[in-house]
């Protein structure tokens, strides 16, 4: 009896350390990482680092971009474009594959043509995704494709051949949403077509649409446009796809894509050039959305049809532009393109302390959590690493001295940050 009581006692041991694995996994498969949340379980991850100190491999890159790294054991993949991003030229977009130990490229595979720059963007700012057997990739012009992680292609798609072409004033930049057997990708402009905004459930095996649902908004001239990637709601046994855009955040049944709930809000004033960048960040019930600039909201699950007001947690009128803030449940962190620095109670909008300053600079990319630390990356390259929890503090300043609009991920004890000029491996790789 007691042989058979140890036995039990080992083997739920051995079960909660193998799902303890798979909650901190070591991957950073999507824009946003493992749990599409900006944050890493991992720790002992690099404080300090320059351009040559504590960096294990620097790669070339071609141009700059906003597509993050995305890493699966020793693969990293890239959106990359080989047009000069400084003229408005056209080029080749490609996806390349890094290995990730040697810091060399094992291949690079050809999306298509037709890079053109609008502002700081290109073609290329669309993240891949993987589910560490494949890898699917979106161009700003259209082109998805599905490889292999030797290179070989799976299957193409063209969705403005499909569907008509993209509106959006400053180019089409959605990373694709993967979730089980499906990539979701949000299709949501207004400025420069009258075609209506979609949302589109693609099988990740075949490429072949399941459903392609209209979403309507009352926004007007720029305002329709949105450059957000999807958000994932579990709520009450069920999962919710979240899309923030056209003045309103709405949650869609994956099934169908049918809209469940709406809230609007995100542009009191009927602001013609209201377009969103940062995406919907969902965490412990309650989904967080914001607009250009102000005002940002905080939603609780469970609604049906108009929640604007039923449902609303609280509003605050300021917020980000581009990053898009990170959360654990407790504390909210916002990054502002300016630089402002906002931690708030995650649970009621409230200042957690007064609003700080980070390294001058402009900030597009978005911030994320790991080791107790929020690391937030400025367009000149310099990381901002700041201390977790309620009290203000700067550990480190760290600058890369490039240009930089992509947000780092992380993955067995390394950070992996990309600039203009390199993809930069920082830190040394913990053991697996």
């Amino acid at each position: 009896m007691r042989r058979r009581f140890t036995l039990v006692l080992v083997i739920t041991a051995l079960s909660t350390i193998a799902s303890l694995n798979i909650v901190t996994a070591d991957n950073w498969p999507q824009w946003r990482g493992p749990a599409l949340n900006g944050i890493s379980g991992e720790k002992n991850l690099p404080v300090k680092w320059t351009t040559e100190e504590n960096v294990t491999w620097k790669i070339p890159m071609s141009a700059w971009s906003g597509s993050t790294p995305i890493i699966w054991g020793n693969y990293i993949f890239l959106n990359a474009s080989e047009g000069e991003s400084n003229k408005s030229v056209k080029g080749d977009i490609y996806l390349m594959c890094i290995d990730r130990v040697k810091g060399t490229a094992l291949w690079k595979k050809l999306l298509g043509s037709g890079d053109t720059k609008l502002r700081k963007q290109n073609m290329s700012s669309p993240s891949p995704v993987t589910d560490g057997r494949s890898v699917w990739v979106l161009t700003g012009t259209g082109v998805l494709k599905a490889f292999d992680f030797k290179g070989n292609e799976l299957w193409t798609r063209d969705i403005q051949k499909d569907y008509g072409k993209f509106g959006l004033n400053w180019g089409f930049a959605s990373s694709p949403l993967l979730h089980e057997d499906s990539l979701y990708v949000p299709v949501l402009h207004g400025m420069r077509t009258d075609d209506p905004s979609y949302i589109l459930r693609i099988e990740k095996a075949t490429g072949k649409t399941v459903w392609r649902v209209e979403r309507p908004t009352s926004a007007i001239q720029e305002s329709p446009d949105s450059y957000i990637t999807p958000a994932l709601l579990r709520h009450n046994g069920a999962t919710e796809l979240i899309i923030s855009g056209g003045d309103c955040v709405t949650g869609h049944d994956l099934a169908t894509g049918k809209e469940l709930w709406r809230a609007n809000g995100l542009n009191p004033e009927n602001n013609p050039f209201y377009r969103i960048v940062n995406s919907p960040v969902v965490m412990d019930g309650i989904i967080y959305a914001g607009a250009k600039h102000k005002p940002y909201l905080a939603l609780r699950a469970g609604g049906r049809g108009d929640i604007t007001t039923s449902h609303r947690a609280w509003i605050i009128d300021i917020g980000p532009d581009v990053p898009t803030p990170v959360t654990d449940g407790k504390y909210l962190y916002i990054v502002r393109d300016n630089g402002g620095f906002l931690c708030l109670d995650a649970k009621t909008g409230k200042d957690v302390y007064p609003p700080q300053r980070l390294k001058s600079g402009t900030y597009s990319s978005s911030p994320v959590l790991a080791d107790g630390r929020v690391y937030a990356t400025n367009e000149e390259g310099t990381t901002t690493i700041v201390k977790a929890g309620p009290q203000f503090e700067i550990l480190a300043e760290n600058a890369l001295n490039d240009y930089c609009l992509s947000s780092p991920a992380i993955s067995d004890g390394q950070l992996f940050i990309r600039t203009a000029t390199y993809l930069y491996c920082i830190g040394k790789r913990a053991a697996p």
